[in-house]
């Protein structure tokens, strides 16, 4: 392919890419845009692949072949509830490929960087390595093969920044004399250490933001390697995702009140000292779904609070069959969706587009909250955390200073959830002990499966008594 075809086919693919982030700015239209980026991506990889400059395909072949595997594999047998693993993962992968390609072009051309390509080159291998660890310890909190709650120990802040500045003034260091390599692998494993840290003392309830923030990582260091190894495409790309997501992570954290700063440096979720738990005879009052059929008859407006309870039943399909019902008996339906709800950003928007619930009935907190005071019935499905009033007052709680979702100020609270267990910040939830709380254990899909043919069987019956009514003389 020549220069110019090659750069035709660049240029398409960035425009592509701008065209799909766009998209992806609406759950109406984001289908579309994933489409365009991924017609992007094929001209990106055809072109560099029929580029002059490659000259043995068996490898890039094999790693093709290899790749796809993994990635149909994944597709195919992760849930939808495991999508926040899988995007850690991912951007494990991605991380690692940008590390790997610093290595090798530190190892070809080491002795002859100039200034330039070696401030690239380390931020690379630097913002690379760190996200391969800090992807990984969050996949591994999330699947919970470590203690999900966050970790900590004296002095780690302290630690940390100071791990994280030497690590700097290491990289600053080898712009000056690149050709000292024990530093530049140094570096690399200082790298590997500082994602592991960063992770470590984060819990459950900020998960999203790290997420976010380790894509934004990785996009960044993929950016590099476009610099480093003269791509445009990649580089454009790795932009585009490393801007966008390190902007998302700051909307995040000001959404739940964090501050950055903290979450850059492996901050936030810590438990304070000096709180003493007190035990108290805390008791719950226990109904049926048969209880909670009778209420939703006679609801006016009810708002649902999805969280990742619902994702783990999978039951979307029987929440949206829900709504349908009660929209139908002329009842406000709303769902109230928290930034922070599930375990990575927009999960629950997309298990709802999943069932075809309307984008204009999900609402986010700052235009919902103020009407839970006005609502016969919140619905809380699976959620925990962001539905904590602990948030609100208790210092010592992780939970602490984040907005929350005012499902306690409706009239009645329903919560469908399989245990009292805490939720992923490991903070027991006081609302589940209020005396309008109406605790309803089990399956989340099995309970409101009830409720649907609860409220069916009461709105065939309401009917045929209206139609003997209507035929009586």
């Amino acid at each position: 392919m020549s220069d110019i075809l090659l750069a035709a086919a660049y240029l398409a693919a960035s425009i592509l890419f701008i065209l799909g982030l766009k998209e992806l700015n609406s759950p109406e239209t984001a289908r579309r845009g994933i489409v365009l980026a991924e017609i992007g991506m094929l001209l990106a990889v055809v072109g560099t692949l029929l580029h002059g400059e490659i000259v043995q395909l068996q490898w890039i072949l094999v790693g093709l072949a290899v790749g796809s595997t993994i990635g149909a594999l994944m597709a195919i047998f992760m849930p939808m509830t495991a999508m926040p693993q899988r995007i850690a993962i991912s951007h494990s992968f991605g991380a690692l490929a940008a590390t790997l390609v610093g290595i090798v072009e530190y190892y070809e051309h080491g002795l002859t960087l100039d200034h330039g390509t070696m401030a690239a080159l380390g931020f690379e291998v630097l913002f690379g390595s760190l996200t391969v660890t800090g992807s990984l310890m969050a996949f591994s909190k999330l699947q919970e093969l470590v203690k999900s709650a966050p970790m900590t120990y004296r002095f780690q802040n302290v630690s940390n920044i100071s791990l994280f500045f030497a690590t700097v003034g290491v990289f600053i260091f080898l712009i000056v004399q690149p050709q000292v390599g024990p530093l530049f692998y140094g570096m690399i494993a200082a790298g590997l250490l500082i994602g592991i840290l960063i992770v470590l003392p984060i819990g459950g309830a900020d998960m999203p933001v790290v997420l976010s923030l380790l894509n934004s990582y990785a996009g960044l260091a993929s950016a590099a390697t476009g610099l480093v190894i003269s791509n445009h495409v990649l580089l454009i790309a790795g932009a585009l995702d490393g801007t966008s997501g390190f902007f998302l992570s700051m909307m995040m954290s000001r959404a739940m009140n964090r501050s950055f700063t903290n979450v850059l440096f492996g901050a936030v979720g810590a438990v304070k000292s000096g709180g003493k738990a007190q035990e108290e005879a805390k008791t719950v009052m226990r109904y049926t779904p048969e209880d909670a059929a009778y209420i939703l008859e006679n609801a006016q407006s009810v708002i649902m609070i999805p969280g990742y309870g619902m994702a783990v039943a999978q039951a979307q399909h029987a929440v949206q069959e829900l709504a349908t019902l009660l929209l139908e008996r002329g009842a406000t339906v709303r769902y109230a969706i928290h930034p922070v709800a599930g375990r990575m950003p927009g999960h629950m928007n997309v298990l709802l587009a999943e069932a075809n619930v309307p984008y204009d009935l999900l609402c986010e907190p700052e235009r919902v909250n103020d009407d839970f005071q006005n609502t016969d019935v919140a619905l809380v499905i699976g959620a925990n955390d962001v539905v904590n009033p602990a948030a609100r007052y208790k210092k010592e709680s992780p939970l602490y200073g984040m907005p929350i979702l005012n499902a306690d100020q409706a009239h009645t609270v329903m919560v469908l959830k399989r245990s009292l267990s805490p939720g992923f910040a490991g903070e027991d939830n006081e609302l589940f002990y209020d005396q309008k709380t109406m605790m309803i254990f089990g399956d989340a899909k099995a309970s409101l499966t009830s409720l649907v043919q609860l409220l069916k069987k009461s709105g065939a019956q309401s009917t045929s008594a209206k139609e003997m009514a209507a035929s009586r003389p």
